[in-house]
């Protein structure tokens, strides 16, 4: 049997060979997942062996990201905001930077009593993101698939959120035409069916419904613009995340339906990414 070293040595360089990003990173969470220990266990004792199962255990999973399957999907876990979610191919896998939409929300609501309504939660990411930041407020999160809707609820049932609860159902269809939020926040299907990255990289491997949206990717942003006015309370908040280059284009879907103090925010790249309006 190969030792923990000599086994990513060889996985770092067949990661290489297969184009990934990120190789060390990549094989040291497999090797971990496999040996269900921290990182610091792989400096720790380098020389020790794999176990025959532990070898074609990670043999398998090495095999699989030079494939190019997202590691998120291959371990079922992905942390955000510091807390560890449960992943599956049924939901986009949350990123870095959807955590700047979350600082821009936590900014907002901050100024203002009232719930918190998260469209298209997927995995819960943002919503549970904010039910840690505001114990005492009530966040609903919304998710047209009833695999995305469980999931979410089994993330917060395992983090022992209680004041976070999600529903299944298309945009606001799940909620009473009187429900009022402080803020409503969503990271919709944002991509042109047309656009060359869907057959590049993690995307591949993640659901088209949750990636890609009519009118050169605005028609799900326009539709939560137009239909957010009629939940927001007076002085409520908008915030929805977009593509790098979609800022101007959603600035003017705000404007056109009367929100007040638009702005466009980056993202840790220095990408538009997280366009806001107030509803008053």
């Amino acid at each position: 049997m190969l030792s923990i070293e000599q086994n990513l040595h060889a996985a770092i360089q067949a990661l290489i060979n297969s184009g990934s990003e990120s190789p060390s990173l990549d094989a040291a969470v497999l090797m971990c997942h496999i040996l269900d220990k921290p990182r610091s266990y792989l400096l720790t004792w380098p020389e020790k062996e794999l176990e025959q199962e532990q070898q074609s255990r990670f043999d398998a999973l090495i095999a699989k990201r030079a494939s190019g399957e997202p590691v998120a999907y291959i371990v079922g876990e992905r942390e955000f905001w510091s807390l560890p979610l449960e992943v599956s191919t049924s939901t986009l896998i949350p990123r870095a930077d959807t955590e700047r939409l979350v600082e821009l929300a936590i900014d907002k609501v901050s100024l203002l009593d009232g719930d918190i309504l998260d469209l298209g939660t997927g995995t819960g990411a943002i919503a549970l993101a904010l039910a840690t930041e505001f114990p005492k407020r009530n966040v609903v999160g919304i998710d047209l698939q009833v695999e995305a809707q469980q999931l979410a609820t089994r993330n917060a049932e395992k983090l022992k959120i209680t004041n976070a609860h999600f529903l299944q159902g298309s945009w606001f269809s799940p909620i009473e035409a009187s429900a009022q939020f402080a803020c409503v926040v969503s990271n919709p299907p944002y991509i042109d069916k047309m656009d060359a990255h869907l057959a590049q990289g993690d995307v591949r491997f993640e659901p088209l419904t949750a990636l890609v949206a009519e009118e050169k990717g605005l028609a799900d942003l326009r539709y939560i613009a137009e239909h957010a006015r009629h939940y927001l309370l007076d002085g409520g908040w908008l915030l929805m995340e977009h593509g790098f280059e979609q800022g101007k284009a959603v600035r003017d879907i705000l404007q056109e339906y009367g929100y007040q103090q638009i702005t466009t925010e980056k993202d840790y790249g220095h990408n538009d990414r997280v366009t806001l309006g107030c509803w008053s």
